[in-house]
């Protein structure tokens, strides 16, 4: 066996990175393998960072040590003595080495016991070479390992920063950077702000109810800037990142601080996160009604034994402050401005009372309400926002402060739920065709004037004042759109199924 020494008071440099392998990297190298290394304390103590490797034989060697390095040893200065043994295998422990490497010879044919039971007690690596090996020629395989992982590192960090810089530069929004985030960690990445909410997740495959579930376990770094914390950036667990999971989670959480500082702060995160939910699930953009659950829960919206409907407001006001105000009357609320209407979702306790007053007071003064059906999960809540917008849509009175729900507008309700149906859509094209044909050969308002006619049943004059003609000319239209159609429009059941056909036109006409 070769003769190993110690020299004493000398420390030698380290990647400043804090970039490091583990011990089960170390014995992978060809150079280690050499030996044919027996693991004696393996397992979770193979998985230690190694940041370095010291070679030392004396029985000193714990004050030299700095933690993370991987000592490697014949242990030809160690003591006989079980006691000291034991004493000397805890100082290696205590100055925090990854493990021990110890090579067998004639004077030490096996690694002492004591030792051994301190390693495994404690969870130290310990391994054995049962053939010489050049300790040299393993130290240069390891730092070369070493400065080779640093120097990927670096070019990974450089990466980081031309991206993250890239996307604050264009004013990339929070949900394209968690995006990115996530794609850089091969890992779910959660935004949240102080209250919890989720501002915008990426669970690259995972369901979004999982990722949330999973949340409390995950990795995470403040979003902060100018001495004030916004929110946080959250990795669930996934692979090692040359670079380190921390920082990427940092470059991360620095361009939505930048971000955070263009938009306003954290009020228009709260408005972005609720948009979101909105535009999912109007546009039914989710596999799995339990995604967007999870997201409502997350914002604290519940649906479970609550009382929850879809309403539209109609006019100009700050969404902000109607949310505000849904707030203080005592309910959960999720709201966001989709083209000229405040949309929003309201949760409340199942015995409250949604009264007309309560809605015009949340909605601001001269504004019309438009309620969907009352829901108790996912599938429920998208129906009754949906009918509450066709409801809108379909509304053609001058603005004011009213309220309209679809509870109040059987055909609506029925439309809304059989808006999927071919057969609804079947009869609509049927019983409109001659009109719509009519319409576009020459640019005629049939369909206007149907749809005024139907809305003020037995009422021609307040339908041809719905219809800004005269009411000559309206009675004119009419007798066109009875031939047109063979039908008799004074009659109560043809009046309703052109109705029917108008309402389900229009809501195919909106989700087009």
């Amino acid at each position: 066996m070769s003769e190993r020494s110690e020299i004493s008071g000398i420390r030698t440099d380290r990647p400043a990175l804090g970039v490091h392998l583990t011990v089960a990297d170390v014995l992978a190298e060809p150079a280690v393998q050499a030996g044919e290394p027996e693991v004696i304390v393996g397992g979770a103590a193979s998985d230690a960072a190694v940041r370095w490797v010291h070679v030392s034989d004396g029985v000193g060697v714990a004050r030299l040590l700095d933690g993370g390095e991987l000592l490697l040893t014949t242990g030809a200065g160690w003591p006989f003595d079980e006691g000291e043994l034991r004493a000397f295998a805890s100082s290696l422990h205590g100055a925090g080495i990854a493990g021990i490497v110890f090579e067998l010879s004639a004077a030490r044919p096996a690694v002492p016991q004591p030792v051994v039971d301190v390693c495994a007690t404690v969870g130290l690596a310990l391994v054995a070479l049962t053939r010489e090996v050049k300790f040299v020629a393993v130290t240069e395989a390891v730092h070369h390992a070493l400065i080779a992982a640093q120097t990927q590192a670096l070019r990974e960090r450089q990466h980081l920063h031309e991206l993250f810089t890239a996307l604050s530069l264009q004013g990339a929004p929070a949900d394209v950077v968690v995006a990115e985030t996530a794609r850089a960690l091969g890992a779910p990445v959660i935004l949240e702000n102080l209250a919890r909410e989720v501002i915008a997740a990426e669970g690259l495959g995972m369901s979004i109810a999982e990722a949330l579930h999973r949340r409390d376990g995950a990795e995470q770094v403040p979003v902060q800037a100018r001495g004030m914390r916004w929110g946080t950036l959250l990795a669930l667990p996934g692979p090692a990142h040359p670079a380190g999971r921390v920082t990427v989670l940092e470059q991360g959480a620095t361009a939505l601080a930048f971000g955070c500082i263009a938009d306003g702060g954290d009020a228009e995160w709260s408005l972005l996160a609720q948009r979101a939910v909105i535009d999912d699930l109007l546009g039914a953009r989710f596999a799995r009604a339990e995604d967007i659950d999870a997201r409502l829960r997350a914002g604290g919206f519940a649906l479970a034994g609550r009382q929850c409907h879809g309403i539209v407001a109609r006019g100009s006001a700050s969404i902000s402050e109607l949310a505000y105000r849904a707030r203080q009357a005592g309910f959960a609320v999720v709201a966001a401005r989709v083209a000229d209407d405040d949309v929003a979702l309201l949760s409340l306790p199942a015995s409250a009372a949604l009264s007309d007053e309560v809605l015009l007071r949340i909605a601001g003064p001269d504004r019309a309400v438009f309620v969907g059906p009352v829901a108790d999960d996912v599938i429920g809540l998208l129906a009754s926002l949906r009918a509450a917008r066709d409801l809108a849509d379909s509304d053609r009175a001058d603005a004011g402060a009213r309220v309209r729900r679809v509870d109040d507008r059987p055909l609506e309700r029925l439309v809304a739920t059989l808006r999927d149906d071919h057969r609804l859509h079947e009869h609509s094209e049927r019983m409109l065709a001659p009109l719509i044909r009519h319409d576009r050969e020459r640019r005629g308002d049939l369909l206007d004037v149907l749809a005024a006619l139907v809305a003020h049943p037995g009422n021609r004059s307040a339908a041809a004042a719905a219809s800004h003609l005269s009411r000559s000319v309206f009675y004119q239209r009419i007798t066109v759109i009875g031939d047109l159609l063979g039908v008799d429009l004074d009659d109560g059941e043809t009046i309703a199924a052109l109705h029917l056909a108008l309402l389900a036109r229009r809501r195919t006409a909106a989700s087009a």
